[in-house]
């Protein structure tokens, strides 16, 4: 059954332009696990004219993955009839080659090596073969689509990507797959069957993002604390002890990435390559330390970001990852002050504690941020260049500080200050509310030397009340309901 492909609409565009290719592409698509690769590359060329052929790696001995890659081919270019098991990679691939070239010319083939990592092991001898048929053969059938993809995105960008060699500057199109956004989230609950309002879905994302695989878990006939209750508190849930196995999946070291992730973790407004070295103390700087980062933004998990204003201060990192938030501020403590394998509703406890204010506003303002494109066409500047993140002046001496949740500094001359709240109800500015906002743009403007119009814009979960306070103050207001399109 061909089932949709929900969102993904700039990778689909990019994979309808290789089908119209008039040379032979090489395309390598990267990401965590459980994020939809495998899906989107199946169920897109399933659906076009042609031939697929397809090789999933996995944790076999090469005699097991050339057992199946018979199979593969037999499937792909010979129904019914039985392969010869190769004895290798070279013989393998000489074999898929044969059978293209006995292919009309104007078929269009797409190969397709899925979980490459497993497949390209270090005696394996895969990639050497990989190599020698993409420049020798493949490179020339106008044709032919040659898609590699693996979720170890370290490994993927260091022997696909960046690689040296036979490979080098070989892939003509690099798609790094990431989660959905909200947008997406709620049109891939609501194509299976889940109906939730604004807020319940704001919370989901909040603690699973948008990763398909984690969002295909939730239970219609449960509440969202109870689908919370069952996947994070409870042994065996799926987003119980997900966060080692995700890790140990895409990494070498999975415990220096683990690392790295807490350290980075520790500041959420963001930590310099100076704290984060000083943090894990087997890390230094330098290339190493670059590429592990590098593969980390990649995945989704950081981001890096110059702070507003302060770019003397250098690049910063922020854990931007829901799931990794989530786990590091709720799971990773209930598993290691409890034992539990009951059924009672720990998360419905927790919702109830100023405790889990605190995190929801943090995590609201992270998933804002990552939505920066939407709370940009929201205020109706997303066709104005403009500057954006957070700004923070710390005083030296004993005077006033500020801090702004988010900073459009527009190229129109003119500056949109932004103040992020998670709230149960409607937002209240009250008076005191609105003279510290009139301090913030103050001491903004003496510390920017900025002559630009300064605008305050209010983005709410639960919307605002309007009242006088709102009404001198406030030029826009973004809600939850904006930031899904």
């Amino acid at each position: 059954m061909n089932e949709p492909i929900i969102g993904r609409k700039k990778e689909l565009e990019i994979l309808e332009e290789a089908l119209l290719s008039n040379s032979a592409e090489f395309i390598a698509i990267y990401g965590r696990r459980r994020i939809g690769k495998t899906y989107l590359i199946k169920q897109f060329f399933s659906q076009k004219n042609g031939i697929l052929f397809e090789q999933m790696g996995n944790e076999d001995k090469t005699r097991n993955q050339l057992k199946n890659f018979s199979t593969s081919l037999s499937e792909a270019f010979y129904p019914g009839l039985k392969m010869a098991i190769e004895p290798n990679w070279m013989d393998a691939l000489r074999q898929l080659t044969l059978a293209i070239e006995k292919t009309k010319k104007n078929k269009r083939i797409t190969l397709f090596f899925d979980e490459l990592p497993w497949l390209a092991t270090p005696k394996s001898g895969f990639l050497k073969a990989l190599e020698y048929f993409w420049n020798t053969h493949w490179t020339y059938r106008k044709k032919l689509i040659l898609i590699v993809c693996g979720s170890a995105a370290s490994w993927m960008l260091k022997k696909i990507i960046y690689a040296k060699g036979g490979l080098h500057n070989r892939i003509t199109i690099n798609i790094p797959l990431l989660p959905f956004n909200i947008k997406e989230t709620n049109e891939y609950l609501a194509y299976r069957g889940s109906q939730f309002n604004y807020q319940q879905l704001l919370q989901i994302y909040m603690i699973m993002g948008g990763i398909p695989h984690y969002l295909k878990s939730i239970k219609r006939n449960l509440s969202i604390a109870q689908n919370i209750n069952h996947l994070c508190f409870q042994k065996g849930g799926l987003l119980f002890d997900e966060f080692d196995k995700l890790f140990h999946s895409l990494y070498d070291e999975p415990e220096l990435y683990i690392n790295i992730v807490k350290a980075i973790a520790k500041k959420k407004s963001g930590i310099s390559r100076e704290e984060l070295i000083s943090y894990v103390k087997e890390i230094s700087d330098g290339g190493t330390l670059n590429v592990k980062l590098k593969s980390l933004e990649e995945a989704g998990f950081i981001s890096t970001f110059l702070p507003l204003g302060h770019v003397r201060r250098g690049v910063h990192y922020k854990l931007i990852d829901e799931y990794s938030i989530f786990y590091l501020h709720w799971i990773d403590p209930f598993r290691k002050k409890t034992r539990v394998t009951t059924t009672g509703s720990h998360w419905l406890s927790v919702i109830r504690t100023p405790a889990y204010h605190v995190w929801a506003g943090y995590a609201f303002e992270a998933m804002c941020l990552k939505h920066i494109d939407l709370v940009k066409k929201s205020l109706g500047i997303n066709d104005i260049l403009s500057y954006c993140g957070d700004w923070r002046y710390i005083p030296e001496k004993e005077s006033s500080g500020a801090q702004i949740d988010l900073v459009f500094d527009r190229e129109d001359d003119c500056v949109t200050l932004c103040e992020i709240k998670n709230t149960e109800k409607p937002f209240l500015i009250t008076k005191d509310y609105a003279l510290e906002l009139e301090k913030k743009s103050a001491i903004y403007r003496e510390q920017t030397r900025t002559r630009k119009q300064i605008q305050w814009c209010l983005i709410t979960n639960n919307g605002v009340i309007k009242n006088e306070h709102f009404n001198k103050i406030i030029s826009r207001v973004v809600s939850t309901q904006d930031l899904f399109g």
